[in-house]
């Protein structure tokens, strides 16, 4: 079972009058991963993460991760269309229905000639992934980026994705429950972040319900660039999934606004490329950051996420 963390705001330390962040949660083996997902199976944990077909690690405590292989034995033939060396990222994987759903995209860096792809598997282990084709994609004449994908199913039901990285920020598209793809009836490209300067430079969203409000998450900033990366990870929140969403101060996402929920601390550089995973000891942020002690290697981080009496997020 997964250890249990018991926290009291009250007692964490203080960094200038706000809350220090802690470390991350203890993980041990294979762990060098950037933009991880994390799924619970009845067999234990499995964590989706960039490169090599989608790699894959699994668990039984959520401590100890051993590398098992990826998502997919081989490329589906579409991907050389937007990554001449067959390089998916970006992960997101859930349980819907009685079967696992993994959206990722495929790109280059730097450029949005992208696409997000589906795969479904019944048991959500690796190299049991089947490719359901292209769920969305942009070209290098898009004024947004088809990377980043994450899937929210909101309290009505309906199925929503967003995405996005850079240029124009996170958009989100509806989607068809039955298909997993887009809903014709509804072809609509919504807006949810950006930054107000160049390089507009907010990506990775994943969104979540707690009480009443939709919380987005997203990733600010400069990423892969080891012990340089300047990423952090930032919160806005909103009654509808479709926005608006606004920080704890009220500005909104679309204005560059957003609360700190992790940043850089100690040897922990540039913590992002996060997901969300709803476990039995309660919410878990799962991200990579660079380790300063390990000359910026990319590892993962496990965090319980708390909500304070006013219902924002915090990392415990």
């Amino acid at each position: 079972m997964p250890r249990i963390i018991v926290a009291a705001l009250a007692a964490l330390p203080l960094l200038g009058g706000s809350l220090a962040y802690p470390d991350p949660g203890r993980v041990t083996g294979d762990v060098v991963v950037h933009d991880p997902t994390m799924i619970r199976t009845s067999s234990g944990y499995v964590v989706y993460s960039t490169h090599g077909y989608l790699e894959a690690r699994t668990s039984t405590d959520r401590i100890n991760f051993t590398r098992a292989g990826s998502a997919f034995g081989s490329p589906p033939s579409w991907w050389r269309t937007y990554s001449p060396g067959n390089d998916p990222w970006a992960p997101d994987v859930s349980q819907q229905g009685g079967r696992y759903l993994m959206y990722y995209a495929v790109s280059s860096f730097g450029s949005n000639n992208s696409a997000i792809g589906l795969a479904t598997s019944s048991t959500g282990r690796p190299g049991s992934w089947s490719d359901q084709g292209i769920v969305y994609a942009t070209s290098t004449s898009s004024d947004h980026n088809a990377i980043d994908p994450s899937l929210l199913v909101d309290s009505s039901g309906r199925w929503w994705l967003s995405f996005g990285s850079y240029w124009t920020g996170i958009r989100m598209i509806r989607l068809n429950p039955s298909t997993g793809k887009q809903l014709s009836s509804d072809q609509t490209l919504y807006h949810l972040a950006t930054r107000p300067d160049a390089p507009y430079a907010v990506e990775a969203p994943a969104i979540v319900r707690h009480g009443s409000y939709y919380y987005l998450f997203a990733s600010y900033d400069r990423c892969c660039a080891g012990t340089d990366s300047t990423y952090k990870i930032k919160v806005g929140r909103s009654s509808s999934p479709t926005g608006p969403y606004t920080d704890r101060s009220g500005r909104s996402m679309l204005s560059g606004g957003g609360t700190l929920v992790l940043e850089t601390h100690g040897r922990f550089i540039g913590p992002g490329g996060q997901s969300i995973l709803h476990d039995s000891d309660g919410d878990l942020l799962v991200y990579h950051y660079y380790d300063g002690a390990a000359g910026g290697t990319p590892k993962l981080g496990i965090n319980l996420l708390g909500w304070d009496s006013a219902g924002w997020p915090y990392v415990y």
